[in-house]
């Protein structure tokens, strides 16, 4: 009797994640990806990240996530594993242990597993969210959190770690809205790592150079050292001959439209006694993240009177990608603030926004249309 292959409906499934399985997928990305081969340019320090990643607590529960994970959602899996390689990366120093490489392994590991049970299209930068999967978006750092916490193997940094995972230095994260020393030091690393892994997933073009623009730009969203630390191993010059990278029309023009949305910032509306008092502090604390944007403009020599020294002066490739990917960030920034603005405001059923702040929502909207886009953004769950 002849044997015969399976059919579709007899197909054999794949076997399920083990720690052997992620320490192979971390070696594969160690090996085709060049900024991550710079991490560990030698034996003993890539022997160190495939050794944590290899060795970390997988109950079964957990590694039933990470299986789904990998046959489901592949572009997940993969990130999780390139959040996990950096964050262990992010965490080797004199000062620190084996065991804080290994927490920080573990961290990057699980701190996105909970989007496996949100809408999947939010996994699709290209795709505008509704009200409800963005309020899914926001909720899924704690989804992580109920996963994992239940396993007694996972110690208490790893599970405060993922739930800080979106909370950036200068409060303007989620879920919490936290700010500096109150977001645990592994919380920061992992807020990075999880920034760096997405920008080399499938698909993205040029992403050493939208990188270091990234980085650049956000100087009060990260810790500064880490980010120097990424920095240092970039090799953004080596994206410049990628082709796919779409530019903009007239990125000057545009960035100046951008400095006249944050200058045109209600910032009245704090002194205004109509407004409650924590509409107002938040008004006093949205106009920081303002100055802030300000502030990285100027930092990467897009200021006003910056730009004006280009004058009508065209452009050669490498400026026009530069000052492409400045104005997407920066556009994105604003896109987020705006976002913030009126999440923070928390309007009632039928209650209308101030008609200052209306307006300037309404600016920033035609300002970011034809500007943002997936080139800069990290990934969807950043916002």
């Amino acid at each position: 009797m002849t044997d015969t292959p399976p059919s579709d409906s007899q197909s054999v499934a794949a076997p399920p994640v083990t720690t052997e399985t992620l320490r192979l997928s971390a070696k594969q990305i160690l090996a085709d990806i060049p900024f991550f081969a710079r991490m560990a340019p030698d034996d003993k320090s890539r022997q160190l990240l495939l050794d944590v990643i290899g060795s970390m607590p997988l109950p079964t529960p957990i590694a039933a996530q990470l299986t789904i994970a990998r046959d489901k959602q592949p572009e997940l899996y993969l990130h999780l594993v390139r959040t996990s390689l950096t964050a262990a990366w992010l965490a080797r120093a004199p000062l620190l242990s084996r065991y804080d490489v290994q927490i920080a392994a573990v961290a990057g590991m699980l701190h996105d597993i909970g989007m496996l049970h949100v809408d999947p299209l939010l996994l699709e930068s290209d795709k505008a969210a509704s009200v409800e999967q963005r309020r899914q978006l926001y909720s899924h750092p704690l989804i992580s959190i109920g996963l994992i916490e239940p396993h007694h193997q996972y110690p208490k940094e790893v599970v405060r770690a993922v739930r800080e995972h979106h909370e950036c230095l200068d409060g303007s994260g989620y879920p919490r809205n936290l700010m500096g020393d109150a977001i645990s030091p592994l919380g920061k690393i992992l807020s990075l790592a999880k920034v760096v892994a997405a920008m080399f997933a499938s698909g993205k073009v040029a992403p050493e150079l939208r990188l270091s623009v990234l980085l650049r730009m956000n100087t009060h969203r990260y810790d500064n050292s880490m980010s120097l630390q990424v920095i240092g191993i970039l090799q953004p010059e080596a994206d410049v001959t990628v082709v796919g990278l779409t530019l903009l029309d007239d990125p000057v023009k545009r960035l100046l439209a951008i400095d006249d949305a944050l200058k045109r910032w209600p910032a009245g509306l704090a002194d205004d006694l109509q407004v409650t008092s924590a509409r107002r502090d938040e008004v006093r604390r949205l106009g920081g993240h303002v100055a802030q944007i300000h502030r990285a403009l100027a930092n990467v020599g897009a200021a006003p009177e910056q730009l004006e020294l280009l004058g009508n002066e065209v452009l050669d490739d490498a400026l026009q990608r530069e000052m492409t990917l400045l104005t997407r960030e920066a556009g994105w920034q604003l896109r987020t603030l705006a976002r913030q603005t009126r999440r923070r405001w928390n309007a009632g059923p039928g209650e209308n926004f101030p008609d200052s702040l209306q307006t300037w929502l309404d600016n920033v909207d035609t300002v970011v249309t034809g500007i943002t886009g997936s080139e800069i953004a990290d990934e969807p769950a950043t916002e």
